[in-house]
């Protein structure tokens, strides 16, 4: 059985940790709160852009734009989201198995022709670990998400995807459900699949729109927005739900903190009532023996 001495060292050593966990949690639930608002001043915009562009699509007229051709896939970007931190649970670990399992499904692709755009300092880590090639740092984008920031490096993959530089483009990232669910997405961000953007809407109302100067044009300008404005609201979402991750893992890590200090007291308490006992024993046989 461990010493007083050595129980009451644990009990110090735990409480610090409980102190700890405790604090992260509430700078990760702050941090939640603020990007919790960032999302909902954001999707709104978002959603309108999508469902005008949806209802557009929804009409006969055909339509057609480079961002919609699909043609064999020879050279693949994959963009994928994990965090700059640890201490978020599984988050990290999960987002990375998606990224390995869409990785080894262009296994019949030259690694070269794999483009990995990692945002996010594990992954990051974690592909350069695998000896993958990346191409570029993108870590900053999470310190503080600015939409200009977002949109060099969502016009850049685009036009790599205009220039037929690439074929392909996989968005992987975690999406915020609720603080204590997360669900990872994987998403085809080019090219768009027009079918599936007109099922969306097959069951909305008609609307007649009046159109200047005509019907392409207004495409060809609100795809442009929309692709930015879903790339820019993954990495929202993701960091949301990277919070809200860290959030539940330190309430988790202070819980069981609490339940081990409760566990050393009752230990301390019973080393304590076993000292006492076996000095008052020593006592008596002490004082038998003198009487004897």
């Amino acid at each position: 059985m461990a010493s007083l001495k050595e129980v009451k060292q644990r009990i110090s050593s735990v409480e610090s940790t409980r102190k700890i966990t405790s604090a992260m949690k509430l700078v990760a639930s702050a941090k939640l709160r603020k990007a919790q608002s960032r999302v909902e001043k954001f999707l709104p915009y978002e959603e309108r852009l999508n469902e005008i562009l949806q209802r557009f699509l929804s009409s006969e007229t055909e339509f057609t734009s480079a961002y919609t051709e699909k043609r064999e896939v020879k050279r693949v970007a994959i963009v994928v989201i994990s965090s700059n931190s640890s201490l978020c649970g599984a988050f990290n670990t999960n987002v990375i198995k998606l990224f390995e399992r869409e990785y080894a499904s262009y296994s019949h692709l030259p690694k070269e022709n794999i483009l990995i755009y990692p945002i996010g300092k594990k992954v990051r880590e974690t592909i350069l670990k695998n000896g993958l090639k990346i191409e570029g740092n993108f870590d900053s984008l999470l310190d503080n998400p600015e939409f200009e920031e977002i949109k060099s490096l969502a016009d850049k993959i685009m036009n790599d995807f205009l220039e037929k530089k690439i074929d392909e483009v996989k968005l992987l990232y975690t999406h915020f459900k609720s603080t204590a669910v997360q669900q990872l997405r994987e998403l085809q961000f080019l090219p768009i699949d027009l079918e599936k953007e007109k099922a969306k809407d097959e069951n909305a109302h008609a609307v007649d729109y009046i159109i200047e100067p005509d019907k392409a044009s207004i495409l060809s300008t609100l795809l442009p927005k929309s692709l930015r404005s879903e790339f820019f609201a993954a990495l929202l979402d993701s960091l949301t739900a990277e919070f809200a991750a860290r959030t539940v893992a330190m309430q988790i890590a202070t819980d069981n903190a609490s339940n081990l200090l409760d566990e050393l007291r009752i230990q301390y308490n019973k080393t304590r009532q076993q000292a006492i006992t076996n000095e008052l024993l020593d006592i008596l046989s002490g004082q038998a023996a003198f009487k004897s």
